[in-house]
This record gives structure tokens, C-alpha cells and sequence, in this order.
């Protein structure tokens, strides 16, 4: 029976469009995540946020339009034993054309209708999705 063994800081950048989300396709889960991910030693959330998008969109975000959102806690999809994910997510302004790094597939900005027709909704995701809905923004 897996127990969950710790908490994994990451970031994620919150980006929408026509009330719609961007979302990331990563291969190395096979499942749609919001860009970002995890925080390294040393590195603030915000640091990491825009390293992390530097390489898996080839974006580099301005600083002055990063807005700090919410905190998540979720499990990581995919991780056993079970490991929570802790994070932090800001809103964007995207103008910047999206270039895919070579972890991610494909990038597309999804009604949450649309999230939830495929086949694995990542936990996080939805509780960003129920968050943004709440305020009005999608």
C-alpha cells in the first residue's frame, strides 16, 4: 500500500485565453500539466517558474507581469510511492510565441469540458481549473 512519503515543491504558470487554460503535454508522463515545474535548491518559486518555462517553451517570462495566483496541494500524477506536490502558480499575460522544448509534446489551451473528456485529468489541474472558475476568470 503506497503512503505518502514527502512534498515536492514546484511552480506553474497559469496562462489564459478566450477563458481557456494553457496546458502542457509532457512525455514523460503522457498526461497535460500546467508548464512549470519543480523548484530547485536554492531557487525561488518565481526563479523556478521562469526556468522552467525558458526550457520547456523557450518563453522568457517578464518578470513585471508574473502574478502570484494560489497554492496547490495534489498528489503527483505518476509518482509511487505517493508524493504530494506543493505548488505554486502564477498568472501570465502570454503574447510570447510558444516553441516546445524537448519534454513536451504539445501545448493547447483547454476548456475545463475539454480537460475533462481526456483520457487522465492530472488532480492539480482540476483543482487550478475549480480555483479559476470560482474567481470568474474561465
Amino acid at each position: 500500500m503506497p503512503t505518502t512519503t514527502q512534498g515536492l515543491p514546484t511552480a506553474g504558470l497559469i496562462s489564459i485565453k478566450d477563458r481557456k487554460l494553457l496546458l502542457a503535454y509532457s512525455n514523460n508522463r503522457n498526461a497535460w500539466y500546467l508548464p512549470g515545474g519543480k523548484i530547485d535548491t536554492g531557487e525561488t518559486a518565481l526563479q523556478s517558474l521562469r526556468r522552467e518555462i525558458s526550457e520547456e517553451l523557450n518563453i522568457d517570462l517578464d518578470p513585471q507581469k508574473i502574478t502570484y495566483y494560489c497554492h496547490i496541494s495534489a498528489p503527483a500524477y505518476g509518482i509511487v510511492p505517493e508524493v504530494i506536490m506543493e505548488q505554486d502558480c502564477f498568472l501570465y499575460p502570454l503574447t510570447e510565441t510558444i516553441a516546445p522544448g524537448n519534454e513536451i509534446a504539445d501545448v493547447k489551451y483547454f476548456s475545463q469540458e475539454d480537460y475533462l473528456r481526456e483520457p487522465i485529468q492530472v488532480v492539480g489541474v482540476l483543482q487550478v481549473f475549480e480555483r479559476l472558475e470560482g474567481d470568474g476568470l474561465i
